[in-house]
C-alpha cells in the first residue's frame, strides 16, 4: 500500500508540475494535435521535451537573460523530467478523451 502511494504521489506532483499556464497550453496543443490514443506516449514525450526548452529559453526571450543549459548530468533534472512525463500523461490523456468527446459526430 505504500508503493501505491509514492505512485499517486508521484503522478499527483507531476500534474502539479503541468498545471500551469505554460503546461496547459502544451498540453492542449499536445491534444488538439494527436491523432488517436495510440500515439499518447509519442506526445507525452514531444510536450517534455517542448517544456524543458521552453525553460532553457524564457529567461532569454522575456528580459535578456543568458541561457542555461540544463543539468542532464544530475538526478535532480531526470527526476523534473520524469514527474512532466506523467503530469503531461495525464493532462493530454484527459484532453485528449475530451476532445474525442466533443468531436464525435
Amino acid at each position: 500500500m505504500d508503493f501505491l502511494q509514492q505512485v499517486l504521489d508521484f503522478f499527483r506532483a507531476g500534474f502539479n508540475q503541468v498545471n500551469a499556464v505554460q503546461g496547459l497550453i502544451i498540453a492542449l496543443v499536445a491534444a488538439l494535435l494527436l491523432p488517436r490514443l495510440a500515439r499518447l506516449p509519442m506526445f507525452v514525450v514531444a510536450a517534455a521535451l517542448v517544456h524543458v526548452i521552453v525553460d532553457t529559453l524564457l529567461p532569454v526571450l522575456s528580459g535578456g537573460g543568458a541561457i542555461t543549459l540544463p543539468q542532464v548530468l544530475e538526478l535532480r533534472f531526470w527526476r523534473y523530467v520524469a514527474t512532466l512525463l506523467a503530469g503531461y500523461l495525464i493532462v493530454i490523456l484527459i484532453l485528449g478523451f475530451l476532445k474525442r468527446l466533443l468531436l464525435r459526430r
